[in-house]
C-alpha cells in the first residue's frame, strides 16, 4: 500500500494500536510496526492538512464572491431600496 486514502490509513492505523494494545505483537515485529504506524499517522497528518487547506480556500472564495455580490454601489443600493419599500404598500 504504497499510497493509501486517510481512510485506509486510518483504519491501518487503528488495526496496529489494537494489536499493540492486546499484545498480538512480538518483540520481534514491534519495532517495525510502530515504524510503519509513525508512517501512517506522517500520512493522516499531510492528508488531514491538504483538506484543511482546500477547505480554507474554498471558503475564502465563498466569502469574497459574497462581499464582491455586496458591493453594489449606492444607486443600486438606493433603487433595491425603493423597490422593497413598494414592496410593502
Amino acid at each position: 500500500m504504497s499510497n493509501p486514502s486517510y481512510t485506509e490509513a486510518f483504519e491501518e492505523l487503528q488495526q496496529i494500536v489494537a494489536e499493540i494494545e492486546n499484545g498480538q505483537i512480538s518483540v520481534d515485529t514491534l519495532s517495525e510496526k510502530v515504524t510503519r504506524a509513525a508512517t501512517l499517522i506522517r500520512i493522516c497528518k499531510e492528508k488531514l492538512s491538504a483538506t484543511e487547506d482546500n477547505v480554507n480556500e474554498i471558503l475564502a472564495a465563498l466569502d469574497k464572491n459574497d462581499e464582491e455580490e455586496t458591493d453594489i454601489p449606492d444607486e443600486e443600493q438606493t433603487e433595491f431600496e425603493d423597490d422593497e419599500d413598494i414592496e410593502k404598500i
